[in-house]
């Protein structure tokens, strides 16, 4: 699998959000680069527990932003948090279990839900919190 290229159609024009997407996109970066290295080793196992806490610490900041501003969508960005969260523990889980290297299933997973999620349902709310003079 090719690595996410970060580029300016990322940006949701909000700092604090946009320098956490680049974070998580250079750990999946960094996994992608280390597919082929047993799950067990301390390198794996460390960043997949490592996107799994900065994805959740992001998550908060992101909700408590929006919620401050009162975004209206806030209950579908809540529900595909906690839809992603769930997913990647199962899969994480899975690959502890019954896998020597990172699976393509995992992989493709995290790559196509944040590239998705980044560039689809965060865009939702970039012209709101805008308005806001969030930046």
């Amino acid at each position: 699998m090719d690595n996410i290229n970060w580029n300016s159609s990322f940006s949701v024009g909000v700092t604090i959000l946009d320098e956490q997407h680049k974070q998580i996109i250079n750990m999946i970066n960094l996994l992608l680069s280390n597919s082929k290295t047993d799950v067990r080793s301390e390198v794996v196992s460390d960043l997949l527990n490592k996107m799994m806490e900065y994805a959740n610490n992001h998550f908060e900041t992101e909700e408590l932003l929006l919620q401050k501003y009162g975004y209206p969508d806030l209950s579908t960005q809540k529900h595909d948090h906690e839809v992603y969260c769930l997913k990647v523990v199962d899969l994480c889980e899975n690959t502890m279990k019954y896998n020597i290297s990172v699976p393509e299933k995992l992989l493709q997973y995290l790559t196509k839900w944040w590239i998705n999620h980044i560039l689809h349902t965060d865009m939702k709310y970039k012209a709101f919190l805008l308005e806001q003079g969030v930046t």
